[in-house]
């Protein structure tokens, strides 16, 4: 049974945020948590992705960025990331992890396009991608209960 959530990204300031944000409005009863590969550490969400969220009535304001760490990763019951080197990464960072760690849009073997200091209209395609990879999710895990 899946308990607990880590949303994974590179810096944790735009797509994992989001992510976890998403899911735990999704799934209340789980335990949502996001942090980055390298991490802006203690930086605030990315103001555009705040204004993003926030327009889709979710709330980034106490957001910020933390590095993925062992402890993070062993605490988790599943790790998704948002593209297929992060996945890599994290397996080979920290090898316990192999068999819970996966691409958050895995199903459509798609990464998340990465928003980070880019145009508007990339953040609202890093949104509408990161919806569907939550979705599918959503679905899967609420099969578990």
């Amino acid at each position: 049974m899946i308990g607990s959530v880590l949303m994974v990204c590179e810096g944790n300031i735009c797509r994992s945020p989001l992510a976890a944000a998403l899911l735990k409005r999704e799934l209340p009863h789980l335990d949502v948590m996001s942090a980055g590969t390298h991490a802006l550490v203690g930086a605030p969400a990315d103001a555009v992705v705040a204004d993003l969220a926030r327009e889709h009535g979710i709330a980034l304001d106490a957001h910020v960025a933390t590095q993925l760490d062992a402890p993070l990763a062993r605490a988790a019951d599943l790790i998704l990331t948002m593209t297929k080197p992060q996945r890599e990464w994290v397996e080979t960072t920290f090898p316990s992890t192999r068999g819970k760690v996966f691409r958050l849009c895995d199903e459509h073997g798609a990464d998340i396009t990465d928003p980070y200091q880019r145009h508007r209209a990339v953040f609202d395609l890093a949104f509408a991608q990161i919806q569907e990879g939550v979705s599918q999710w959503t679905r899967t895990l609420a099969a578990q209960r």
